[in-house]
């Protein structure tokens, strides 16, 4: 019988403890969750439910900034533990983690 191994290894933060864990889906967000891929690239997500990125955005519409945004930002129903992990797969499943094309000036892809 052999055991599938995730290509990824998420990482919470320090702080992340029982406490933290139990009033996650009451805040609404989780930030500075890291991603470690096997090739040794890391990514930094911040996670946040629909309720929060509202409220969240009318604040800073309140204080004439028009938008909200936040670097790795994935949005998720409810943010729990199992909730991050399960996206994480996703994204990963989705590419999300993949080196990103970009064209270069000859309209060709490069990596």
């Amino acid at each position: 019988m052999s055991t599938q191994v995730e290509p990824f290894t998420v990482i919470f933060p320090e702080w992340y403890d029982e406490r933290a864990e139990f009033e996650a889906p009451a805040k609404g967000y989780l930030r500075d969750v890291e991603v470690r891929m096997q090739d040794g690239s890391r990514h930094r997500l911040f996670f946040i439910d629909p309720v929060r990125l509202q409220q969240d955005l009318e604040a800073d519409v309140e204080l004439g900034r028009p938008y909200y945004a936040e670097p790795g930002m994935v949005v998720l129903p409810e943010v729990t533990t199992e909730a991050v992990r399960r996206a994480v797969a996703g994204l990963w499943q989705d590419g999300y983690f993949k080196p990103a094309q970009v064209p270069d000036v000859t309209g060709h892809e490069e990596t």
